[in-house]
Formats: structure tokens, sequence, C-alpha cells
């Protein structure tokens, strides 16, 4: 029988207040706690990145930063996030290398029950990852949903609600989000 952190890891319905999972966020919370309380390139910070996201060298978080565990989230080299910055990594995170998030962007891999039952009284949800490639922008106040993935040199304008797949080299925007043009990256 799979745990619910097993089922919450491969997509599957969970139970979001099981006791392993609650502990966990809240581990997860004392390590933000920290993150948001510090100085950017300080010791103090850069502690805390690295306590919260596994292989995160060189990331660039601004605080104030939020997330429900952090050890779901890979990030490749050269990451920058700007002030406000929410992942929830239910699911695994997946982001590239040299990808830029301005102020306030949102990533959402946690999704609940359109049933009363299930969302509300048996605190069920479900997670799908989201992959975002290399050499991306995110403008400010994006919003990526579950299951999304994002194509490598990308650019999301600011304000857009991504809510499928985007392909390499093009600029989107909107809510939905709709691709504008390709961008030349040759």
């Amino acid at each position: 029988m799979k745990s619910e952190k097993q089922k919450m890891l491969a997509g599957e319905p969970y139970n979001a207040w099981d006791p392993v999972l609650y502990h966990e966020r809240i581990e997860c919370r004392k390590r933000l706690q920290q993150l948001n309380g510090s100085i950017p390139d300080t010791k103090e910070w850069r502690d805390a990145i690295d306590a919260l996201i596994p292989d995160s060298e060189g990331a660039f978080l601004e605080p104030p930063f939020r997330c429900d565990y952090g050890s779901n989230i890979r990030l490749g080299n050269n990451f920058y996030a700007n002030f406000n910055c929410v992942i929830l990594d239910v699911a695994e995170v997946r982001i590239g290398s040299n990808v830029m998030f301005a102020p306030n962007v949102q990533i959402y891999t946690a999704g609940h029950p359109l049933d009363v039952k299930s969302r509300v009284e048996e605190g069920i949800e479900f997670g799908s990852a989201i992959d975002i490639g290399d050499n991306v922008w995110l403008g400010g106040g994006v919003i990526v949903c579950p299951g999304v993935t994002i194509g490598e040199n990308s650019v999301i304008g600011a304000g857009s609600v991504v809510t499928k797949d985007i392909p390499a080299n093009v600029l989107a925007v909107g809510n939905p989000c709709k691709i504008i043009k390709q961008i030349d990256n040759g």
C-alpha cells in the first residue's frame, strides 16, 4: 500500500492532511522563516536556500519566497526569483538554467477535486509536474497551472495565466496565455 507521500509524488489523489506530509510542510515553513528573515548574499540566506531546495547551488531567491516542501523543486544553474515568488511543489517543479522570474510569479502543481466531499470533507488533492526549459523569462504576476511545460528560450508576458503547454522560442501572453510570436534566437 502506498503512503500518502508516495501517492502525492506519483500524481495520484492523496490526503493533504496526512501527518507525515503536514510535518514536512511545517519543517519547510521553518526554513522559509529563516530565508525570509535574512538578507540576500549573506551566509544565513545561502544556508537557508541550500537547506530548502536540494542542489540549488547559485540560485538567487529574493525574500519573501514561499513553497510547500522545497524538496520537489529542481533548479538548473543561474536561477533568479524576484520578490513574492510562490511555488506549490506537491509534484516536481523542474526549472532549467538561466531562468528568471519577475515579482509575484506563482507556480502551482497542486489541484483539487471538483466535488465538495473529496475536496472539503476528505482533504483530497493531487499534483501534476511543471517543466520550465532553459533561458525562460516569466514576467510579473505570471501564474503557471498544474501539468504545464514551457519550452526553452520562451518569454511569458506579465499577468499571463499559463494553462496549456507553451513551445520553445515564443512570446506568449494573456489569460489564457497564447502565443503572440516566434522569437528568433539564432
